[in-house]
């Protein structure tokens, strides 16, 4: 029997891009990209499929909807993006949408050297990616003690009068304070760039050569510097276990499964040297079980290539689909292989990879093992207790940061648990609330705003989102006022608990308060359930605080400027982006003010008596 699909299907054009399956409630099922938009799509409705997964989501494809565009590589990228915005059920989607750390160089008369996330610009030179921020700073630390670069900011080394602690042990050469010619300092930003080019021998050759020449002009205190940076370089190379002796740029990706669960580990080797590996954990449904480890690696090696540099090789444990290679070589405009380890080095790296891969995956069942006590646990707890709770798949914490009222800032946090995942914390539906019109300080009235704002019906962010139990950070005082509010919304049907602090706040000693009066529950203080709820606490605090601050942050530097006349909102970011602080621009002089884009020499002045006078 034919698919009512089939008539639509030949219809199609012969040319790149993207299609989407839907279900007859119009959720989609799964987006794909093709080279031949005909072809690929009639495949999906030949009589013998080689994926029972795909097979399965075939049987419920409804309708299709199609997106050409001028070139495969076009296609791979909107793909890609609307993997990651639909989240469709039957796609393998990897949460690898963080932007990967880099090493910036910046290109100035005396350069900067320090991690940078995010676009990359033409002002500076980037080296990398690297697998994560630790990585980067170990690297940054090791070019500190041997090359002494400076890692301050614009703001703090153009208004520095003597030297920093860096300096005094050893970590910069001083280049604000003149303790360094410019010459000599693009000497050792050349043999920075070297290094982390991989290039060892050449700065090993460079060195030497430097330090006799030093040694021949009787200057012995340059040569020493000479010798000590030889003798860093040596102890880095001897340290790098995982030096290949060659400036190769490579990636190691393997995919592992265990226990039903699948982990792809991304390791990173950059002029020869391993920097370090990232696990990564698919997240498809139930249809995750389908997946081979070849349809999950191609799957990753397609998403990853499509956001982030590849480098000159890839070496994996499985086979990748030949299609895969061939759509990123016409993006990237030349082949990247991707091959099974040959060498022993490269098999060493491979079998690295998959044992952390291995390794990740254990971790990560121990701890949904331990979310998972920590629900149940805390779930007889509320129920003995005699709290209507039938699950705690989902809970929300709330809580109040501010300085003696001013800058009130309430938190949102959500955990969730479910079979496949366990339980984690849910960033992405954490919400802040800035709070206003209120008597500065009141706790009560903040927390009554919060409630309220966060599960009033418009509130897009919790649509088909109950939780199963709603946390307020607080006594009886805060959770009668969050109950109040609940129950204007007709939400009374949540189960409301507050987390009381112990005496001295000492942790171990939290009761849970109701909104009736039922006697304050304590639990022990090695209670899994109390952990659980500690953890969720402490997270909300967290977020609370962070906001609070940012924004106390922004209004105290923010007015500063702003009630100086002629300083608009542009003018203000100008400013803070030169020299960071209104700290730093206080002691800054007339001119240097001057000099910052869109200002004049009177907005000058007037911005440095105003500063002088506050």
């Amino acid at each position: 029997m034919s698919h009512p699909l089939q008539d639509q299907v030949r219809t199609l054009p012969e040319r790149p891009g993207v299609y989407r399956f839907l279900a007859e409630d119009g959720q989609v099922l799964y987006v794909g990209k093709a080279r031949n938009l005909k072809s690929r799509v009639s495949s999906y409705f030949a009589k013998n499929l080689s994926s029972p997964r795909i097979a399965l989501m075939v049987s419920k494809v409804a309708s299709l909807m199609v997106t050409p565009t001028p070139s495969e590589s076009e296609a791979l990228l909107l793909e890609n993006h609307l993997i990651k915005e639909l989240a469709p059920k039957y796609n393998i989607l990897f949460r690898d949408d963080k932007s990967y750390p880099y090493i910036r160089l910046t290109r100035e008369t005396w350069p900067l050297i320090g991690l940078h996330r995010g676009s990359l610009s033409n002002n500076a030179d980037y080296f990398g990616p690297y697998p994560n921020a630790y990585s980067v700073r170990e690297a940054v630390h090791l070019l500190q003690k041997i090359f002494r670069l400076r890692t301050c900011e614009d703001s703090v080394f153009n208004n520095r009068t003597r030297p920093c602690l860096l300096h005094q042990i050893k970590r910069c050469s001083g280049p604000c304070v003149g303790r360094i010619s410019q010459a000599d300092y693009a000497e050792d930003v050349k043999a920075a760039t070297m290094f982390l080019q991989g290039r060892h021998q050449e700065i090993m050759q460079r060195l030497t050569a430097l330090m006799e020449q030093a040694a021949d002009k009787l200057a012995f205190e340059q040569a020493a510097q000479f010798r000590d940076q030889i003798q860093a370089l040596h102890h880095a190379q001897d340290t790098q276990i995982m030096d290949s002796h060659q400036a190769e740029d490579v990636d190691i990706i393997v995919a592992v499964e265990q226990g039903g669960s699948l982990c792809v580990n991304l390791a990173m080797v950059r002029g020869g040297r391993h920097l370090g590996d990232r696990a990564l954990f698919p997240q498809a449904g139930n249809q995750l079980d389908q997946a081979s480890l070849s349809e999950v690696l191609s799957a990753f090696i397609e998403s990853h290539y499509a956001q982030h540099p590849p480098p000159g090789k890839v070496l994996v444990n499985v086979s990748v689909d030949e299609a895969v290679a061939e759509t990123l070589a016409g993006m990237i405009g030349r082949p990247l292989p991707m091959d099974l380890p040959y060498y022993a080095q490269h098999k060493s790296w491979v079998e690295l990879a998959i044992n952390n891969a291995q390794l990740a995956l254990t971790q990560r069942r121990r701890m949904q093992s331990l979310q998972g006590q920590r629900q149940a646990s805390l779930l007889a707890a509320l129920q003995q207790a005699g709290l209507p709770v039938e699950q705690l798949n989902r809970i929300e914490c709330f809580d109040i940061s501010h300085t003696q009222g001013e800058a009130a800032v309430a938190s949102c946090v959500v955990w969730t648990h479910d079979e496949k995942e366990g339980g984690a914390m849910r960033r992405a539906d954490y919400r802040r609330f800035n709070i206003t019109d209120i008597t500065p300080g009141d706790d009560y009235a903040a927390i009554h705003q919060a409630v309220y704002r966060r599960y009033k019906p418009n509130e897009k962010a919790v649509e088909g989102m109950r939780p199963d139990l709603v946390l307020i950070d607080g006594g009886k005082g805060q959770v009668a006022k969050a109950a109040e509010a609940l129950a204007e919304l007709g939400r009374s049907d949540i189960p409301l608990v507050g987390v009381a602090k112990g005496l001295g706040r000492k942790p171990g000693l939290e009761s849970l308060i109701f909104t009736d009066d039922r006697a304050p529950l304590h639990l022990d203080s090695d209670d899994p359930g109390l952990h659980l709820v500690q953890e969720i606490r402490d997270e909300a605090h967290r977020f609370a605080l962070t906001g609070h601050r940012g924004r106390r942050q922004k209004a105290r530097f923010g007015s500063r400027l702003d009630d100086i006349a002629g300083i608009g909102p542009k003018r203000r970011k100008a400013l803070m982006t030169c020299f960071g602080s209104v700290s730093a621009m206080k002691v800054a002089s007339i001119d240097a003010i001057a000099n910052v884009p869109g200002m004049s020499a009177e907005l000058a002045q007037r911005v440095h008596e105003a500063l002088q006078d506050s």
